[in-house]
């Protein structure tokens, strides 16, 4: 039996219910295949993922919910943003998240100027739905998180281009002006 194709929504899927975490917990250690590392890729913008790995620990949080603490670790394939040649980076990212059945809706305050204003009665935790948490998705949104936007090439550096008196500069024109006028006030 082979796995479903991964959706673009959501390219890696390990649902879990919480009637299947005992009480004690239950241990997670995730490693996507080649197919899931190649939908993350896309989604993420990357030029390649060779490694996507997850660990998780899930523990029953309250009567209802789910406490998550783990981790997301990856190599990376990214062009850098300076010589735009290809570079491979680290991700390492520490999850901890608490979920929760949907509470009651946070009180709505009305501030004026037809603007209301949600005022959530605490911190809440995430949501569980329908009982379930995805530690794939959970896993792809941190790895996009830590993904560094700007990945550069060890020892790249960028030079801006020096601002000359050249004819084609953008404020040629502005110092042409400026000179004209500088030589009509002798």
């Amino acid at each position: 039996m082979t796995s479903p194709e991964p959706s673009t929504e959501r390219p890696w899927s390990v649902p879990v219910a919480r009637h299947e975490v005992a009480e004690t917990g239950r241990r997670f250690d995730l490693a996507a295949d080649d197919r899931v590392r190649a939908a993350v890729a896309r989604l993420a913008g990357l030029r390649a993922l060779p490694r996507l790995e997850a660990t998780f620990e899930v523990a029953p949080h309250g009567r209802d919910g789910l406490h998550v603490v783990g981790r997301v670790s990856a190599t990376v394939g990214q062009d850098c943003v300076v010589t735009l040649e290809p570079v491979d980076n680290e991700v390492e990212e520490r999850i901890d998240v608490v979920f929760a059945p949907a509470a009651a809706p946070a009180l709505v305050v009305d501030v004026g100027a037809n603007a209301p204003v949600e005022i959530p009665a605490e911190d809440v935790p995430d949501h569980l739905v329908d009982g379930v948490v995805d530690l794939g998705a959970l896993a792809t949104e941190f790895l996009i998180l830590g993904i560094d936007p700007y990945a550069r090439k060890a020892g790249a550096v960028f030079d801006p281009p020096a601002a000359g008196d050249e004819p084609g500069h953008p404020f040629a024109a502005l110092a042409a002006l400026k000179q004209r006028q500088g030589g009509n006030e002798g």
